[in-house]
């Protein structure tokens, strides 16, 4: 029914809009030479094409350079537009191809390089930046398990259920009439349907699940999608739904793009550098060309270049390093008008670590509970500790889900320790995940995500949910002084250290990823103006006595489970 709804009310939706507003006059503007109109157009149609082409590519580091090729061709073409009622249509088509373009060029290729694991997966970065929860975050999470033509496919097909494209706008982007595009749809969410009970088992308590992953990477791939298919189609546990599940379909309408992340800029004025000066920094030829012409306009939020060429790009220089700010007890009150004063965990009253003696040089102790900071209030400067890489058994991202999962880190960079809490499945005391075998030095440099796993999430009742579960399921509870932990939790090592699932009572999984300070400080610095429900915080002071992990040890126990749950290096 709505998707004949909305095909019967297209004839009204065929004018130009995004975000509810109608561009007509504004391109007609850019097609006259209106240089603050062209600059204005390309702002606004910038986060429609990096959804279209994030999803279709999953975040793979081509991202970026098939969004400018995009933007570019569109503003070279601009002038042959010969009606501004078909922009939207004409640039979700110019994105298709240049989407099918990159493939073409790249079959010999996997999406799954080396340069892929440089990227942000796009599955993650929409939970993020969205904050969904639910079967809204396994639908975005299923998105990893489809092949090329069905994540292109769902690019479009995600804008047109939340109204951002039409069922014709789809089809022409597509090169393929309505009907077949109607087919074509059908079999893409049946696959995508597969996808989400994946997702699902995965995030269930399956006794079986270890054994039938044993040998997977954690990465999804054609060939695991159709042996957990299997296993699911088989398996009591994971085949019955604990709760109803909702169509895909009903569960994006409405939903808003996802932002453009920090750091991505329609615009870089690069002054008197020279062509060679450019290409030491890594500009690509058609940039290094553009910026070379004559004559450069630079308007508010955009760089056009006499003869039409129109630079989208990152800066290329990374943020110079800042003077260290640790967190400080004003820094980390927790102000009640965006959080409930009663967390549902037992949280214990706050206490202040106490300072390292000067026989005690390495880290802080950190069995202290900690206060949530103000919402708005942006982080101290993250340090730029030595990057050097780091290696992971469980590759580039190791998902454990179940009590005994662990993963051995090595090398000297940072760490992403992401959490996940499924309190709809098991309640109750949470038995916190353990450190161990440490050599050398590991620091507990930031927390991100966008928000704590206590804070309230959108929508939710007076009695209010969180990460830690909610009034109609029941709540995670963390052992007495333990921090709460935030969505990302980032560390820097430098050694060798084990981390260890210890999950019994709770239901919960973490995915560790080898990360970077670049990740790390863009992570922090994303906020409520970008959609998230606060900044992160940086904990870093940038010396040895810096916080060390929560429940850190040297030692190699039998079970890490009986690690002390208060604990010193």
């Amino acid at each position: 029914m709505a998707e004949k709804v909305r095909s019967e009310g297209e004839a009204t939706m065929e004018r130009t809009y995004v975000d509810g507003r109608e561009w007509r006059s504004t391109i007609a503007a850019a097609q006259a030479g209106d240089r603050r109109a062209l600059d204005e157009l390309v702002a606004g149609w910038l986060p429609l094409v990096y959804n279209i082409v994030g999803r279709a590519l999953n975040g793979h580091a081509d991202v970026d350079d098939v969004v400018q090729e995009t933007m570019l061709r569109a503003v070279d073409n601009l002038g042959s537009l010969r009606d501004p009622d078909s922009f939207r249509s004409w640039l979700v088509a110019i994105a298709m191809r240049q989407i099918r373009d990159r493939a073409r060029r790249r079959t010999s290729e996997t999406l799954d390089d080396g340069a892929g694991e440089q990227a942000a997966d796009f599955a993650e970065l929409t939970v993020l930046r969205l904050q969904l929860e639910g079967q809204r975050r396994e639908v975005a999470e299923a998105v990893r398990w489809l092949d090329d033509e069905d994540r292109q496919l769902l690019s479009l097909w995600w804008l047109e259920v939340a109204g951002e494209l039409t069922r014709r706008e789809l089809a022409a982007a597509v090169g393929i009439s309505r009907q077949h595009a109607a087919v074509r749809v059908q079999r893409m969410k049946e696959r995508l349907e597969t996808a989400r009970g994946i997702v699902r088992a995965l995030d269930s308590s399956c006794p079986d699940l270890p054994e039938v992953t044993a040998r997977w990477s954690g990465r999804p791939d054609s060939v695991w999608r159709k042996r957990l298919a299997r296993h699911i189609r088989g398996c009591a546990s994971c085949s019955g739904a604990r709760e109803a599940v909702v169509p895909a379909e009903r569960l994006l309408v409405g939903i808003a793009l996802v932002p453009v992340p920090v750091g991505f800029t329609l615009s870089l004025a690069l002054g008197g550098k020279t062509a060679a000066a450019a290409t030491g920094v890594g500009w690509s030829a058609k940039v290094i060309s553009a910026l070379t012409k004559p004559a450069v306009a630079v308007t508010a939020g955009a760089t056009i270049v006499a003869g039409g060429a129109y630079v989208v790009t990152r800066p290329p220089d990374k943020p110079p390093a800042r003077a260290a700010v640790a967190p400080t007890a004003a820094s980390t009150a927790r102000p009640p008008s965006r959080t409930p004063a009663a967390t549902p965990s037992a949280s214990p009253s706050s206490s202040s670590s106490p300072s390292p003696t000067r026989t005690d040089v390495y880290g802080t102790v950190v069995d202290a509970v900690d206060r949530a900071p103000d919402p708005d209030a942006r982080p101290g400067a993250l340090p730029h500790r030595t990057e050097s890489g780091i290696t992971s058994t469980g590759g580039a991202k190791a998902v454990m889900q179940h009590r005994g999962d662990g993963v051995t880190l090595s090398g000297r960079g940072y760490v992403l320790v992401r959490w996940q809490i499924s309190p709809k499945s098991r309640p109750g005391a949470l038995v916190m995940p353990a450190w161990t075998r440490l050599e050398g030095k590991l620091f507990h440099v930031a927390s991100g995500g966008g928000r704590r796993m206590d804070d309230a999430l959108a929508g939710s009742p007076d009695g209010y949910a969180t990460g830690m579960g909610g009034p109609d399921i029941g709540y995670a509870v963390l052992p007495s002084g333990t921090q709460q932990m935030w969505q990302n939790e980032y560390f820097y090592l430098d050694g060798t250290v084990t981390l260890t699932v210890n999950e019994r009572g709770a239901d919960y999984g973490l995915i560790v990823f080898p990360s970077s300070w670049d990740e790390a400080n863009k992570d922090v610095e994303t906020g409520p103006a970008q959609g998230a429900i606060r900044y992160g915080l940086v904990r870093d002071n940038g010396e040895d006595t810096a916080p060390v992990p929560q429940y850190l040890t040297r030692s190699t126990p039998t079970d890490p489970a009986t690690v002390a749950q208060r604990s010193r290096v």
